[in-house]
């Protein structure tokens, strides 16, 4: 199989990407400056531009690219940025795949459970409705940007991915820090909900889409056992053997992280309705699991 992916330098982008050469697969990576090699594309994702040759034959495309969401504090400008890379990107993405002869039969695209806002301890699946909030709004706007390429006939499909577990990158590399250091504890009330999925699990999921036909829509990618921030700063902690006595309290993560903090402390109950209906098959369904993957 041919696959093309985008965002392949990132977190869960480079783990497909090896994940699939592993088993024999052709990856083309889409890059944005000069290709070094014969697996890369070039593609601009401001300008809309993408190399259509470098991309016949491509059996799926793998669209993950976008500006970190934690990576800069929110100011109007990087929330702009926030937008516009994952909008402009995938719309750039849909309409090449549209344009290509033969087109590839998948287009799956990143996204995120922030589509469903903070909702409590309220059960979330893809049936549930959108949320309110800054990125409630961008994942609306994210998924439907998706659109030229599902009106050209091909099977697209957003990947809802909740807190990826991993010690390699995003959040919880730099939590596994902290508490390494002896300095971790709850986020605020520590009440709020959690919805992960292993860093395993996410590129068994992402593979799973490329491979059922059945599969389209939102897809929530989160374990099927969610947990509370306290729930998963203690199993942290002991899985570390290290103590998790020093709460961030809620007013301490507002002045650190400005507007971004109401994500840290929001709360959503995603559950992986539609993965489980069609049997994809856990290796880490719980966070004590995954954290034994990787600690």
């Amino acid at each position: 199989m041919r696959v093309a992916v985008t965002g392949a330098s990132g977190l869960i982008g480079s783990a497909l990407c090896t994940s699939l050469r592993e088993d024999g697969h052709d990856v083309i990576t889409l890059v944005r400056r000069a290709p070094t090699s014969a697996n890369e594309v070039e593609w601009n994702p401001q300008t809309g531009n993408v190399d259509l040759d470098g991309l016949q034959g491509v059996d799926a495309i793998v669209h993950l690219a976008g500006a970190g969401v934690g990576d800069h504090r929110w100011t109007d400008e990087y929330k702009e940025e926030i937008r516009s890379s994952r909008v402009l990107g995938t719309t750039a993405i849909a309409r090449a795949a549209a344009a290509l002869n033969p087109q590839p039969r998948v287009l799956v695209c990143g996204s995120a459970i922030g589509y469903y806002g903070d909702r409590g301890d309220e059960p979330l699946t893809e049936a549930s409705s959108k949320g309110t909030g800054f990125l409630s709004d961008v994942v609306a706007d994210w998924e439907a940007a998706a659109d030229p390429a599902r009106h050209a006939g091909i099977r697209v499909a957003h990947a809802r991915t909740g807190l990826v577990v991993s010690d390699k990158g995003g959040a919880w590399e730099r939590m596994i820090k902290i508490f390494k250091l002896g300095g971790g504890g709850k986020l605020g009330s520590g009440k709020q909900v959690w919805s992960f999925i292993s860093l395993t699990d996410e590129v068994r999921a992402l593979r799973f889409l490329i491979d059922n036909d059945d599969l389209s829509g939102p897809v929530n990618l989160t374990a099927p056992h969610p947990v509370t921030n306290a729930e998963a700063t203690k199993a942290l902690a002991e899985a570390l053997h290290r103590p998790s006595f020093l709460p961030v309290p809620a007013f301490a993560l507002k002045a650190a992280l400005g507007e971004f903090s109401t994500e840290v402390l929001s709360s959503s109950c995603v559950l992986p309705q539609r993965l489980t209906e069609t049997g994809f098959e856990w290796s880490a369904p719980t966070m004590d699991a995954a954290l034994k993957q990787i600690l």
